[in-house]
């Protein structure tokens, strides 16, 4: 298909829908769908996939399975157990061998593409990735890119840069949008990098928690400076560290951190944006909490959606 052809067809992606006061209850079941990051194996840190289809959510987004498991026969019961609980998947999450979140410095040497020494292989892993994601009939595809250069004149940003260009390419040519994972950089840094990247295909995947971790500003600030490039988004909280960007903040239950939890969804209606709201809850040590965490930030984030999305007197 002709690439400009194509973007036309994707439009609806680019740009989120405004959500009319008129709109009666019904809407309420269909704007700002909640769901969860679900773990096929037992690759990632986000729910179990069956204990996700438990939970009576509409969407989820899935992280991917390393790559012995991304066979057909898997894609085929991905598929029918999402259609079986009338579950959306709304992308993959991919990710890579080698990724270490244990400090920041060791992020920076070691998440996504922007790392140079790994960048080319991930790079391919990322094309089957994005593969992957099309045989589950999802458009689009998601990661943490990595701690991008500050020096925007400099070799390496530019290197980056072009990465994020060939990845917006490549997952264009399978149908798909690509979304970038907040928080390893500022919300102006993020903006700048968007533009410069300069792909109608590149979205962002707010996640407010990432940005208090890493000590990269305030969420609602970057929130309103990005706001029209979101197209998904993580509920998850946090509290700051003593020593912002030196040393990790604290993640806690949404709702009781220093994110401001209805301030941010009330932002991102702002926006008029009307997409999924995924619940992130990392807390692979304690199984039986986590889950607990999501069932009561589900029961949380319903009433903070109906108080945005109910029609006023």
């Amino acid at each position: 298909m002709n690439r400009i052809l194509f973007y036309i067809t994707l439009l609806p992606l680019f740009f989120a829908h405004t959500i009319s006061a008129a709109e009666n209850e019904t809407m309420l079941n269909e704007a700002l769908p909640i769901g969860v990051i679900a773990r096929f194996d037992d690759h990632g840190t986000g729910l179990p996939f069956d204990k996700a289809m438990e939970l009576g959510v509409s969407v989820i987004q899935l992280k991917v399975p390393v790559a012995a498991n991304r066979t057909e026969e898997n894609v085929k019961k991905i598929r029918n157990t999402l259609e079986k609980h009338n579950v959306r998947l709304v992308c993959v999450v991919s990710g890579f061998a080698g990724e270490s979140y244990k400090t920041i410095p060791i992020v920076k040497e070691t998440v996504g593409l922007a790392p140079e020494k790994t960048r080319k292989t991930r790079f391919e892993e990322f094309k089957e990735v994005s593969d992957f994601a099309k045989r589950l009939g999802t458009a689009s595809v998601q990661f943490h890119l990595g701690v991008v250069p500050h020096d925007t004149a400099s070799k390496e940003y530019k290197d980056v840069v072009q990465i994020t260009r060939d990845a917006c390419d490549y997952v264009f040519e399978n149908g798909q949008s690509l979304n970038l994972e907040t928080g390893q950089e500022t919300g102006s840094a993020l903006l700048q990098f968007i533009r410069d990247v300069n792909r109608l295909n590149l979205h962002v995947n707010f996640d407010p928690a990432n940005m208090i971790l890493y000590g990269c500003g305030e969420p609602i600030e970057a929130l309103r400076l990005v706001g029209h490039f979101v197209r998904s988004t993580h509920c998850k909280d946090a509290r700051w560290a003593k020593q912002p960007g030196k040393e990790w903040g604290e993640e806690v239950l949404f709702g009781t951190g220093d994110v401001n939890a209805p301030l941010f969804l009330k932002t991102l209606h702002d926006f008029g944006y009307d997409g999924p709201l995924i619940i992130e809850r990392e807390n692979r040590e304690s199984p039986e909490q986590q889950y607990n965490d999501i069932l009561k930030t589900i029961e949380y984030l319903k009433q903070l959606r109906k108080n945005i999305l109910q029609p006023k007197n």
